[in-house]
Protein backbone atom coordinates (compact mmCIF):
# COMPACT_ATOMS: atom_id res chain seq x y z
CA UNK A 1 0.00 0.00 0.00
CA UNK A 2 1.54 3.19 -1.23
CA UNK A 3 0.39 5.77 1.50
CA UNK A 4 -0.42 3.73 4.09
CA UNK A 5 1.05 2.16 7.56
CA UNK A 6 -0.28 -0.26 9.93
CA UNK A 7 -1.49 0.88 13.22
CA UNK A 8 0.10 -1.57 15.59
CA UNK A 9 -0.08 -0.64 19.14
CA UNK A 10 -3.06 -0.98 21.38
CA UNK A 11 -3.25 2.75 22.10
CA UNK A 12 -3.63 3.50 19.04
CA UNK A 13 -6.44 1.61 18.48
CA UNK A 14 -8.08 2.69 21.93
CA UNK A 15 -7.49 6.44 20.98
CA UNK A 16 -9.46 6.00 17.18
CA UNK A 17 -11.84 4.32 19.03
CA UNK A 18 -12.41 7.19 21.55
CA UNK A 19 -11.94 10.38 19.37
CA UNK A 20 -13.09 9.32 16.07
CA UNK A 21 -15.94 9.22 14.23
CA UNK A 22 -17.81 5.27 13.24
CA UNK A 23 -20.28 4.21 10.53
CA UNK A 24 -21.83 0.96 10.92
CA UNK A 25 -22.36 -1.22 7.87
CA UNK A 26 -24.17 -5.03 7.68
CA UNK A 27 -20.92 -6.30 7.32
CA UNK A 28 -18.70 -3.83 8.67
CA UNK A 29 -17.98 -0.85 11.34
CA UNK A 30 -15.40 1.96 10.40
CA UNK A 31 -13.69 4.30 12.79
CA UNK A 32 -11.48 6.61 11.53
CA UNK A 33 -9.97 9.79 13.01
CA UNK A 34 -7.62 12.54 11.38
CA UNK A 35 -4.00 12.07 12.12
CA UNK A 36 -1.21 14.79 11.51
CA UNK A 37 0.59 13.16 8.72
CA UNK A 38 -0.04 13.06 5.17
CA UNK A 39 -0.50 9.19 5.27
CA UNK A 40 -3.10 6.82 6.23
CA UNK A 41 -2.89 4.56 9.14
CA UNK A 42 -4.79 1.08 8.93
CA UNK A 43 -5.70 -1.20 11.40
CA UNK A 44 -8.10 -4.16 10.95
CA UNK A 45 -9.71 -6.08 13.64
CA UNK A 46 -11.71 -9.69 13.37
CA UNK A 47 -12.79 -10.69 17.12
CA UNK A 48 -12.49 -14.48 17.70
CA UNK A 49 -16.49 -14.39 17.62
CA UNK A 50 -16.85 -13.84 13.94
CA UNK A 51 -15.01 -17.67 13.67
CA UNK A 52 -12.40 -19.50 13.99
CA UNK A 53 -8.62 -18.63 12.68
CA UNK A 54 -8.98 -19.71 8.80
CA UNK A 55 -12.39 -17.52 8.23
CA UNK A 56 -10.74 -14.55 10.37
CA UNK A 57 -7.54 -14.26 8.60
CA UNK A 58 -9.65 -14.51 5.23
CA UNK A 59 -11.85 -12.30 6.58
CA UNK A 60 -8.75 -10.05 7.41
CA UNK A 61 -7.03 -10.51 3.95
CA UNK A 62 -10.29 -9.75 2.39
CA UNK A 63 -10.45 -6.49 3.83
CA UNK A 64 -6.43 -5.44 3.34
CA UNK A 65 -6.93 -6.21 -0.24
CA UNK A 66 -10.37 -4.00 -0.69
CA UNK A 67 -8.35 -1.18 0.95
CA UNK A 68 -5.79 -1.54 -1.42
CA UNK A 69 -7.36 -1.90 -4.69
CA UNK A 70 -9.31 1.32 -3.52
CA UNK A 71 -6.63 3.14 -1.69
CA UNK A 72 -5.95 6.06 -4.33
CA UNK A 73 -9.82 6.90 -4.02
CA UNK A 74 -9.07 7.72 -0.48
CA UNK A 75 -8.42 10.71 1.67
CA UNK A 76 -5.50 10.92 2.89
CA UNK A 77 -4.38 12.06 6.55
CA UNK A 78 -6.39 9.80 8.58
CA UNK A 79 -6.54 6.81 10.83
CA UNK A 80 -8.84 4.19 9.99
CA UNK A 81 -9.77 0.58 11.84
CA UNK A 82 -12.04 -1.79 10.28
CA UNK A 83 -13.76 -4.15 12.65
CA UNK A 84 -15.06 -7.11 11.34
CA UNK A 85 -18.81 -8.64 12.26
CA UNK A 86 -20.27 -11.68 12.20
CA UNK A 87 -22.01 -11.52 9.60
CA UNK A 88 -19.08 -10.55 7.51
CA UNK A 89 -18.22 -14.54 8.00
CA UNK A 90 -20.91 -15.35 5.29
CA UNK A 91 -20.44 -12.12 3.18
CA UNK A 92 -19.02 -12.85 -0.69
CA UNK A 93 -16.28 -10.56 -1.58
CA UNK A 94 -18.22 -8.23 -3.48
CA UNK A 95 -21.39 -7.52 -0.29
CA UNK A 96 -17.96 -6.92 1.69
CA UNK A 97 -16.79 -4.20 -0.78
CA UNK A 98 -19.79 -2.35 -0.93
CA UNK A 99 -20.04 -2.57 3.17
CA UNK A 100 -16.59 -0.98 3.33
CA UNK A 101 -16.95 1.88 0.45
CA UNK A 102 -20.85 2.88 1.83
CA UNK A 103 -18.91 3.10 5.34
CA UNK A 104 -16.47 5.01 4.17
CA UNK A 105 -18.20 7.17 1.35
CA UNK A 106 -20.23 7.99 4.81
CA UNK A 107 -17.62 9.44 6.55
CA UNK A 108 -16.46 11.48 4.17
CA UNK A 109 -13.43 9.16 3.04
CA UNK A 110 -14.03 8.60 -0.20
CA UNK A 111 -13.57 11.34 -2.88
CA UNK A 112 -15.43 10.18 -5.65
CA UNK A 113 -14.80 11.52 -9.57
CA UNK A 114 -18.25 10.04 -10.59
CA UNK A 115 -20.01 12.42 -8.27
CA UNK A 116 -18.99 15.70 -9.73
Amino acid sequence: MEHTTSLTENYEFKRVYARGKSHVASAVVVYCRKNRSNNNRLGITVKVKVGKAVVRNRIRRRLREIYRLNEPRFARGFDIVLVARVCAANCSYSQLQNSVLNSMRALGLVMDNERQ
